[in-house]
């Protein structure tokens, strides 16, 4: 479990006191599983002998963390992923908890070429998750719609940061809807209209023609619209008018509402009659 031999181990309880074993009847050590795990993820972090143990021993229990997440998604641990993200929660926001452990947990196990088994746990865990706390989250309390675009592609880590994305804005009292590009823009007006978006979001990596037809059919029954990008999913060629939201779900949530803001006092400001004194 350490990637270290018994007489390395044995040499850290004769100079450290730890990890200090129980004795059986037949005078073997039997360690805390507690104290193994707090030195472990304790020596992920340090790749120091000395510095992990002092480490493990002040920490006690290895908190939640991604690596250990990771570890879970390895072992096919659904138990266990779950527990780590439910300690996160105690000590973090939900949008941190995505940001700091979940996603970077699955990249961990993306593969370079085909996909593996550990990634597919990994990537359906997470997608269960996120949709979870998607429907607990509150009624949206803005009257601002949001429509992301996001192609879909199952097992790619932009499917799963629009995913968090969506999340993180309707926490913020946004209301949101999620299609994809090539959905069928002649049956498109009843969902516009209930949404009645003013941004559309643009996520993964869709063709292009299928985004600007989409965009023109949503624009056709809502009126003007502002589009963002979110991860680069349009090529940044220096002459789009796209408003890129960056990498991050928080800081795209924190952006998007500015713009937002901005665009519905500027239309505020316009709209106030002209008056002259006297």
């Amino acid at each position: 479990m350490l990637g270290v031999s018994a007489s390395t181990l044995r040499s850290w309880e004769r100079r450290y006191s730890f990890p200090m074993p129980q004795r059986s009847e037949g005078g073997h050590r039997q360690y805390e599983l507690e104290q193994i795990e707090a030195l472990r993820q304790a020596l992920e972090e340090t790749h120091n002998a000395s510095s992990a143990i002092s480490l493990a021993r002040n920490r006690g229990s290895a908190p939640p963390s991604c690596a250990r997440l990771a570890e879970a998604f390895a072992a096919f641990d659904e138990q266990l992923a779950d527990r780590q993200l439910e300690e996160s929660l105690a000590l973090r926001s939900v949008e941190r908890t995505v940001e700091e452990m979940l996603l970077p947990a699955v990249a961990d196990q993306a593969p370079a070429q085909r996909l593996t088994p550990a990634f597919e746990f990994a990537w359906r865990h997470a997608t269960g998750w996120l949709s979870a706390h998607k429907r607990l989250t509150s009624p949206a309390t803005r009257a601002v719609g949001v429509l992301i675009l996001d192609p879909w592609t199952p097992f790619t880590l932009e499917t799963l940061n629009a995913q968090a994305l969506e999340l993180v804005l309707r926490r913020a009292g946004l209301r949101t809807l999620s299609l994809t590009p090539a959905t069928d823009r002649g049956r498109l007006g009843r969902a516009i209209r209930a949404l009645e978006p003013r941004a559309v979001v643009l996520c993964g990596r869709a063709p292009l023609d299928d985004v600007a037809r989409l965009i023109y059919a949503v624009r056709s029954i809502s009126g003007r619209v502002t589009v963002f990008d979110f991860r680069g999913a349009v090529p940044d060629t220096g002459a789009s008018t796209v408003v890129r939201l960056g990498d991050s779900a928080t800081a795209a949530r924190e952006r998007l509402l500015e713009a937002l803001d901005a665009t519905r006092a500027s239309a505020a400001g316009s709209a106030r009659p002209f008056r002259t004194s006297a």
